[in-house]
């Protein structure tokens, strides 16, 4: 059943005045248009609420035990109404975003502390997981966008480009390697090198971004799934690693450097990635727009 919810209105007013001419002009209509309002509720629920005579309204027995109930239902649909005009004016509500581990740990940072600032009561949710699991929970709705690598071919997908950010070589200072201004792919053969698995988007881009003029790469440690894990095993002098510049920017260790990796130079571009027509809540438009205005390029990594 479908209830009218002007007719609950004018049903309560005319309770509350005792007469359809003051409810009519409490409600700025005319006494007609209050009736048929009335006339359609009436037979919606299949019972008269209201017994009518030329000098005077009463409520029927049934009108009586209706009102409290007609009454809760008006307060409970305009507290509603006020949520969401709340939620659309100030965007307050909560933020669902996926993001691959190496975005998450510099970039949301500064974004998150400006929105919390802005909206101390929002609550914010971060996945963190591989590239392909950010698109999927995209696509589920379990994420309203997604911060991730750029390659996803899905037509329910809208992509935009933020910023590129190269792949670099990582090693510590008294590595070899270490020596060189510029290291050439080439230059890795002779040395340990230490990769991420491929269930990481950012092996992928390695293994087909190389072209197949180059010796195949040969790696000695594989870690699964952090680079960070890797920059361990690089610290401890166990052998060097490929890394996006962003998994080093503000966070280098004194005992590391890093030097531009050429012939080829390799790039990844960070995107944002949200369902195709698929509006955003008010909290996460905000979220978004912040994040779209501190990154998007031209920027430059530090």
């Amino acid at each position: 059943m479908n209830l009218d919810v002007h007719g609950l209105q004018a049903f309560a007013r005319i309770a509350e005045l005792g007469t359809f001419q003051k409810a009519a002009g409490a409600l700025f209509l005319s006494q007609s248009a209050l009736s048929r309002r009335i006339s359609k509720l009436e037979a919606d629920l299949g019972v008269r609420l209201l017994d009518r005579t030329t000098r005077r309204v009463r409520l029927t027995a049934v009108g009586r035990d209706f009102l409290p109930q007609a009454r809760r239902l008006i307060e409970e649909l305009e507290t509603s109404i006020a949520g969401l005009r709340d939620m659309a004016k100030h965007g307050s509500g909560q933020v669902v975003l996926g993001c691959v581990p190496t975005a998450a740990l510099y970039i949301l940072p500064p974004v998150i502390r400006d929105y919390s600032a802005k909206h101390p009561d929002n609550r914010i949710r971060i996945l963190d997981v591989h590239a392909n699991e950010v698109l999927q929970a995209v696509l589920r709705g379990e994420a309203e966008f997604g911060l991730t690598l750029s390659g996803a071919d899905e037509p329910e997908i809208e992509t935009e480009a933020l910023f590129d950010d190269p792949f670099v070589l990582a090693c510590r200072k008294d590595h070899p390697l270490a020596k060189k201004r510029i290291v050439k792919w080439t230059d890795l053969e002779q040395h340990r090198v230490i990769t991420v698995g491929r269930l990481s988007g950012n092996r992928a881009l390695l293994d087909f971004g190389l072209p197949s003029t180059l010796p195949q790469q040969r790696w000695t440690y594989e870690v699964q799934h952090s680079f960070w894990t890797g920059l361990g095993l690089v610290e401890a002098g166990i052998g060097v690693i490929v890394v996006p510049m962003l998994a080093l920017a503000g966070r280098l260790n004194p005992r590391l450097v890093s030097r531009p990796l050429v012939e080829p130079k390799l790039t990844r571009t960070l995107v944002v990635i949200r369902r195709r027509g698929v509006t955003l809540s008010p909290a996460a438009q905000e979220f978004l727009a912040m994040l779209k205005k501190r990154w998007s390029n031209p920027r430059r990594l530090k």
